[in-house]
């Protein structure tokens, strides 16, 4: 059950480099749409839109709430939602959303962007790949990182690949103050962290990939979360998450603090926010699972 599409957030990325199998990359989409069809090639049932609002635990069964439809139960569930991008805490970011300030590289939004200055926020893989994409038609491309650098939090390949992009231009220790416009964004104030000074640029076309965190509430009081919201698992799970434990073998690694709910992915706490490690744990997950419903 998906509440958009499938692929999640890695299937909005416009450049996936590092995946197995695929040494010439490939894009986010391109990567979805083969694993829906080879999910489906093996039975699966794939339903989208579907919005889960809630988890119940009724005997040996997990209820789920589905928005607008009728529950369903399951004797396991494999929790892999994975995250959504953080807003961007700029004055009236908001309102320009979908009108030039956009969360995520939209692979429709290229083709506008030429001839353009496009400005990206943010640091990680995603706004690198997303930098790197939209070189190949803006006229120019500026990425915002509010760091001292970027290998901090960005992979070696992407890194170089940036610096030898000439159209590409990284301004290290900048922020996005304020977005200005009328119908559309016409306009940025960008701050120099390390002076203070703010400055005014024209800019039509503003990506955003300031971080990212769960949509876990839906989970409250039934499954254990950190304080960010992400889902504890296995060891991670402290005797206070534990304390209404029924079985007398210790959680799976991948198992929540309800026997049977697994969290895989993105979802997770501490997980390293990478697509072949979501995979692995999907796929290790099924072990897991098999060898609880043998045990029931």
């Amino acid at each position: 059950m998906e509440g958009e599409a499938p692929g999640g957030q890695a299937g909005t990325s416009s450049r996936i480099e590092n995946y197995l199998g695929f040494p010439s990359g490939l894009s986010g989409g391109d990567l979805a749409r083969r694993a829906v069809a080879q999910a489906q090639k093996f039975g699966v049932e794939i339903l989208t839109p579907r919005v889960v609002t809630g988890l119940r635990v009724e005997g040996q069964y997990r209820v789920l709430s589905i928005d607008g439809e009728p529950d369903v139960a399951a004797h396991t569930v494999v929790l892999s939602t994975g995250v959504s991008w953080q807003k961007l805490p700029a004055r009236d970011a908001e309102r320009f959303s979908g009108k030039g300030v956009y969360y995520g590289a939209a692979r429709s939004e290229a083709v506008s962007c030429a001839g353009e200055v496009v400005y990206i926020v943010g640091a990680g893989n995603s706004a690198g790949q997303a930098a790197l994409y939209f070189a190949q038609y803006a006229r120019h491309v500026v990425m915002l990182v509010r760091g001292a650098s970027l290998e901090a939090k960005m992979s070696q390949y992407l890194v170089d690949q940036i610096r030898r992009e000439d159209h590409v231009e990284v301004l290290l220790r900048h922020e996005v103050m304020a977005c200005r416009g009328e119908d559309r964004l016409d306009e940025i104030v960008l701050k120099d962290c390390a002076t203070g000074e703010e400055s005014v640029h024209e800019a039509h076309f503003l990506f955003s990939f300031i971080g990212a965190a769960p949509r876990t509430d839906w989970l409250g009081g039934v499954v254990a979360r950190d304080a960010r919201g992400f889902v504890k698992v296995g060891d991670q799970l402290g005797p206070d998450d534990l304390r209404g434990w029924p079985l007398e073998r210790a959680p799976y690694p991948l198992e929540t603090n309800v026997p049977g709910v697994f969290a895989v992915g993105d979802v997770r706490s501490t997980s390293v926010k990478r697509v072949a490690s979501a995979v692995g744990e999907g796929s290790v997950t099924v072990s897991f699972v098999h060898q609880h419903l043998a045990g029931l």
